[in-house]
């Protein structure tokens, strides 16, 4: 009896990472730029607002992971179903976000690989 509540045990924590997976996906700059063009959809940079007003994504929401109260009142008011992207200076912060959003029960979560100084270095390649 033992073995069989460490082998499920086992297995329900195998397939919450498994499902957890499906829910987020860390995107190169190229990807992300793409579809952060695409005014249908929804993106955040999560750094403090002072990093954020030294410089952003053009259109970018920001919403402070540091701010837990901030943070949980907002994207408890937004719809779970679509997804959303989030980035923030080196995409430490922004993958803790996308943990938080889907326990919250967020359907899809995109992140930006590298974050903001991963942008800044593709932008000033690109121009």
């Amino acid at each position: 009896m033992k073995n069989l509540f460490i082998i499920l045990s086992l297995f329900l924590t195998l397939n919450s990472c498994v499902l957890q997976e499906e829910k987020f996906v860390l995107l190169d700059y190229k990807d992300f730029k793409t579809r952060v063009n695409d005014n249908n959809i929804r993106f955040f940079d999560v750094r403090t607002p002072e990093e954020y007003n030294l410089g952003h994504i053009k259109g970018a929401v920001n919403i402070d992971f540091k701010n837990e109260e901030v943070f949980y009142k907002y994207f408890n008011n937004i719809n779970k179903s679509k997804p959303v992207y989030l980035y923030c200076r080196s995409g430490n912060r922004s993958k803790k976000s996308a943990d938080k959003l889907i326990e919250l029960g967020f359907s899809k979560v995109y992140d930006l690989k590298g974050g903001y100084i991963e942008w800044n270095l593709n932008e000033l390649k690109d121009n």
